[in-house]
């Protein structure tokens, strides 16, 4: 007979609720602060929901209106120098956490309120509608706030998509010796969503100073908790990861504070992550000033039920009964939150000329100039302001012959020796004597605490890493053991480390590089083979860097990891056992942004390639005596094509062909043949040529894949075919 032992997670799962006497016992000032704040939220949230039914919000308008104890009671415990992010749904946090940042000490209710008060709702406000003096410059509007003074790091669009990066701030908060931590909000939705889950975990395992804070307010805009999961007590989740849980009422602002206070001091003394599910409720539809009965997923007196717990109002009753205010009192709070709301409306608004009377619109000289829109997609490079840049025809140092991985280790291993900010993290790069292809040997164990072997979740880690860049206090470097992964880790790469700079206003530096692994050839098949140039070409934000030697992967990593963007790094499995140049022992040199390579020079034809294909290129060219130009880009981007190079050489060859290795599908060449044609068509006497590999993947078979990809035989064929025509 079977036996059956009843198992007990090994974390705490706790339901918080408030009495009475908690309620005597704190503190009149707090409970003052407490309705300050919720008021200010309520009051700005009602008026930008009547901008947007006057069509003066342009975009989505999430408010949180019901939701506020849920912020309020959990950023008061915070600091300035604890780290928030939230979601498409977060006003509420962010005014929290900038409030409590310009007012530490409360906002007496009592009192006017201050001109830096005043400043944080007119710029979020403006932030909303779009306008020029938004904290990102009307970049981000509602659903992209973030004020990193404040330590408000940023609101998120992407359902789940800020929890990775929050899990960042909070390796550095740790990394750095303090006792800082972050707080990620999101909902009943995110919940279920992958990255999620996988932050969870790494965050666990990691033991990282992190409060994942779920507001359940029932709906994932129209269906509800119960249709979408089996557990609808969603801070049961904690226990599957051991990280202690707290479930609360959070239209109870002061049961919200208590565990948060319980969550903090379980954090800042290094005991790893927690959660905390608040139930919630949110009065109005997923966007606009419609309640959800309107749209018929929830029934009237559903929503009557949750206004009588109101979070304000059960604030109030309890301040009336402590004598601490009264009615009138309350209701002035309210009322001078309103006056100073229509006083800042006053400063961006105007009437509509011609308008009938009560219309108004944004004032012209508000909006951010058209021409801001590119600004900041990437940065200005001034962090290279002063930098001697060298190449291999002006390097001083000694030049020894090294297989391209040695070359890996040694500039990562020197990079790590000399910058204490530089970390590295993928899977198993800290085991096999440094990972899959020994790119990092040894360094492990020089520096067991920046050589992070991370689980198998490449979202969780990818975010992780873009939340450390965004932090400011570390580079860190990620590893993806094969290029395709980064269709696992794509919300990270594109929606948010990509953009970030951008959509936040152009002015945050993302120090981050990912190093990323071709594997065409290695009968490795269709998931583990493609070159990922051409899909991160059409990404704006990121510098690509495409090393096809030993000496140039030295200079560009530098290079890369002076960069205040995202840089990928793309290597090639076919390079990792070639020899070439390469430093003796002359690790510090950087190559130049935007500078090719031309690796030998002819009159006839240009041929344009990178990576692994310049070999093949060459192999072709020498090998048959072709009369070629041949340029390796090295850099692949947009922004730092080197431009004068192909300039030169079209003019003189007249005739182009682009040469890679990938599908033709994914393929880099395709926009950059478009823009050599608007660029040079005057001196092209023959249409743009390619070589490239076929339309499928690469598949396991040795024959099957030779035939999936371009190499020199390729090559002779096309070149052969031109130049004799």
């Amino acid at each position: 007979m079977s036996t059956h032992t009843p198992l007990e997670p090994a974390s705490p799962w706790v339901e918080v609720a408030t009495t009475i006497d908690d309620w005597d016992a704190a503190a009149p000032e707090l409970l003052e602060n407490m309705l300050s704040h919720l008021t200010l939220i309520r009051v700005f949230e009602e008026y930008v929901l009547d901008l947007a039914g006057q069509g003066l919000i342009h975009g989505p308008a999430h408010s949180s209106i019901g939701q506020e104890g849920g912020a309020v009671g959990s950023v008061l415990p915070l600091t300035s120098d604890d780290s928030v992010n939230g979601s498409h749904r977060g006003h509420h946090q962010f005014l929290a956490k900038a409030l409590h940042h310009v007012a530490p000490k409360g906002i007496d209710p009592r009192e006017d309120l201050t001109d830096d008060i005043r400043t944080v709702l007119l710029r979020s406000l403006a932030e909303i509608c779009g306008l020029s003096r938004g904290f990102g410059h009307g970049r981000g509007g509602s659903m992209h706030l973030q004020w990193e003074e404040a330590g408000a790091i940023g609101t998120n669009a992407i359902v789940g998509g800020g929890v990775p990066l929050a899990a960042g701030y909070a390796w550095a908060h740790r990394h750095a010796g303090t006792d800082a931590v972050a707080v990620t909000y999101f909902g009943d939705g995110a919940i279920n969503i992958g990255s999620t889950l996988e932050t969870f975990n790494l965050a666990a395992a990691w033991k990282l100073p992190i409060c994942f804070f779920i507001e359940n307010n029932r709906y994932a805009v129209s269906t509800n908790v119960e249709e979408a999961t089996a557990e609808p007590r969603l801070s049961a989740r904690g226990l599957g990861f051991n990280i202690p849980s707290w479930k609360v009422d959070g239209m109870d602002v002061l049961a919200v504070h208590t565990a948060m206070n319980e969550a903090l001091e379980h954090m800042r003394t290094g005991k790893g992550p927690t959660m905390i599910e608040v139930d919630v409720y949110r009065y109005f539809h997923q966007n606009g000033a419609f309640p959800g009965s309107a749209f018929g997923y929830r029934s009237k007196d559903e929503e009557k039920a949750y206004r009588h717990r109101d979070p304000i109002e059960q604030l109030a009753g309890h301040l009336q009964r402590r004598g601490i205010l009264d009615a009138e009192q309350i209701e002035q709070v309210s009322v001078r939150a309103k006056a100073v709301m229509a006083e800042l409306g006053a400063l961006i608004l105007e009437p509509l000329p011609g308008g009938k009377p009560g219309q108004r619109r944004i004032k012209p000289d508000e909006w951010p100039d058209p021409d801001f829109r590119d600004v900041g997609v990437r940065g200005d490079l001034s962090e290279f302001d002063g930098v001697q840049f060298v190449d291999r025809d002006t390097f001083g140092g000694e030049i020894t012959e090294s297989k391209f991985v040695e070359s890996i280790a040694g500039v990562l291993g020197h990079q790590m020796e000399t910058d204490p900010s530089v970390v590295i993290m993928g899977e198993d790069i800290h085991r096999l004597n440094g990972g899959t292809n020994g790119a990092t040997r040894g360094l492990a164990e020089k520096f067991p605490d920046r050589i992070l072997g991370t689980p198998i979740s490449e979202n969780a880690f990818t975010g992780l890493g873009g939340g450390m860049a965004l932090d400011g206090r570390y580079k860190p470097i990620v590893e993806f053991m094969y290029a395709d992964f980064m269709w696992v880790a794509a919300d990270q790469l594109f929606n948010q480390i990509g953009k970030a700079r951008h959509m936040f206003g152009g002015e945050n530096d993302v120090p981050f590089v990912l190093r990323s692994k071709v594997a065409m050839g290695t009968g490795y098949g269709s998931q583990h083979s493609m070159d990922p140039a051409g899909i991160f070409a059409t990404a704006p934000g990121w510098r690509i860097v495409a090393p096809s030697t030993p000496f140039d992967y030295v200079g560009l990593m530098n290079t890369a990891l002076r960069c205040k963007d995202p840089v990928v790094v793309l290597e090639h499995v076919d390079l990792y056992n070639a020899k070439g140049e390469a430093p003796v022992d002359d690790f510090d040199y950087l190559l130049p942004i935007g500078k090719a390579a031309l690796r030998r020079e002819g009159s006839a034809v240009t041929v344009i390639t990178y990576l692994a294909m310049t070999k093949y290129v060459l192999d072709s060219v020498d090998e048959n005596g072709f009369d070629a130009d041949v340029i390796d880009l090295r850099w692949l981007d947009r922004a730092s094509i080197d431009w004068d190079t192909i300039e030169t050489s079209v003019k003189k060859t007249n005739r182009i062909v682009i040469a890679e290795q990938g599908a033709i599908g994914t393929s880099y060449g395709t926009w950059l043949a478009d823009e050599i044609q608007r660029r040079f068509f005057d001196w092209l006497d023959h249409p743009i040529e390619r070589v490239t590999g076929g339309e499928a993947s690469p598949s396991i078979s040795k024959v099957l894949e030779r035939a999936a990809i371009a190499q020199s035989d390729e090559v002779t064929a096309k070149l052969t075919e031109i130049l004799e025509s």
